[in-house]
């Protein structure tokens, strides 16, 4: 399994080019691309989706949330503010995603460099 982030999914379904748009692609084709669950939320909220677009997004697989992950997240995000980075709360809660079932985070959002020394890993 690979976990996509909204920015490269975003730019995929934009039909924009990159490492990212390409590592997308490949986990698609190859069936292991799933969502983080606020990924799913994020992407579905776009009020100018194309209905056609909704169900090829709402037709990926989403990670399950385990007991405790809203604390796991919560302590997460604390330490990497406290390291003194950035954490948006929906970076964190998708960071805590990909720790939780060990799975690599496709992303064209630098800002989840700083969950890295936090057991993220990055596709």
């Amino acid at each position: 399994m690979i976990a996509v982030d909204t920015s490269s999914l975003r730019r995929f379904l934009a039909g924009l080019t990159g490492d990212d748009v390409d590592a997308v692609r490949d986990a698609i084709e190859r069936g292991v691309a799933v969502l983080p669950p606020v990924v799913l939320c994020e992407a579905l909220s776009d009020p100018v989706a194309p209905p056609a677009l909704i169900d090829d997004i709402a037709a990926l697989p989403t990670l399950e949330i385990h007991d405790g992950f809203w604390e796991r997240a919560g302590l997460l995000r604390s330490r990497v503010l406290k390291a003194g980075h950035k954490a948006r709360l929906a970076d964190a809660l998708i960071a805590q995603s990909c720790i939780d079932h060990r799975v690599p985070l496709i992303t064209h959002d630098r800002d989840f460099r700083h969950f890295t020394r936090f057991a993220l890993r990055l596709a």
